[in-house]
């Protein structure tokens, strides 16, 4: 068997050390790369976290709702409901699913009608208001006190309440125009027109609180 010299020992000492010197080496760079991976860079953390490198998308405002139909006091049948507190109106049709045919917001005159169930007992086409804007689909449900309760839209499209009537005169004729009050009750043209459609003479107009 031969022997290997001292200078052949030490050679191949050398080459293992540095063997496992690289070894460890790659290790390391290997170690530090999938530190990096799972700790982004502070521009990149700032660009998806919406920090200033990020462009902001811009949130759109929420959509208003309507208020819930109350379930009870609202009586049976085709019916128009409004409600006093919130100023809300329903189109109900228990034919229809969902019966809720539609809802919309109004603008009431300067005084309200007391709660209960109504009639539509007269409907016009167009008129003018106590403002004196051209309004239309103008359907009356109520009198009381002197005061025509009554939907209506401005042609002009505002939805604005009317504002009272003048000061009583000693001319006055109109029981309403004597009290200086007003009962019409806006809303969208639109909105008037669906309720123009909805609701012929007899139908019921239930107010709720």
């Amino acid at each position: 068997m031969a022997k290997m010299g001292p200078g052949v020992v030490v050679t191949g000492l050398t080459l293992g050390a540095l063997a496992v010197v690289s070894l460890l080496a790659f290790q390391a760079n290997g170690a530090q790369d999938r530190a990096v991976a799972a700790n982004p860079t502070t521009s990149t953390a700032a660009t998806t976290s919406g920090g200033p490198a990020a462009s902001a998308t811009p949130t759109a405002a929420p959509t208003p709702t309507a208020p819930t139909l109350p379930t009870a006091g609202t009586g049976t049948g085709l019916r128009v409901v409004y409600s006093v507190s919130t100023h809300y109106v329903w189109l109900i049709d228990p034919k229809k699913t969902p019966q809720v045919v539609a809802t919309f917001p109004v603008t009431p005159g300067t005084v309200e009608p007391a709660p209960g169930s109504y009639p539509v007992y007269s409907r016009t086409q167009s008129g003018t208001g106590t403002d004196g804007k051209q309004i239309e689909h103008v359907v009356r449900f109520a009198q009381q006190n002197g005061v025509v309760f009554g939907f209506g839209a401005a042609v002009d499209g505002g939805t604005g309440a009317p504002p009272a009537a003048p000061a009583p005169t000693a001319a006055a004729s109109s029981p309403a125009a004597s009290a200086g009050k007003t009962g019409g009750i806006r809303s969208s043209r639109a909105d008037g027109q669906l309720l123009w459609d909805f609701a012929p003479k007899d139908t019921k107009v239930v107010v709720i609180p």
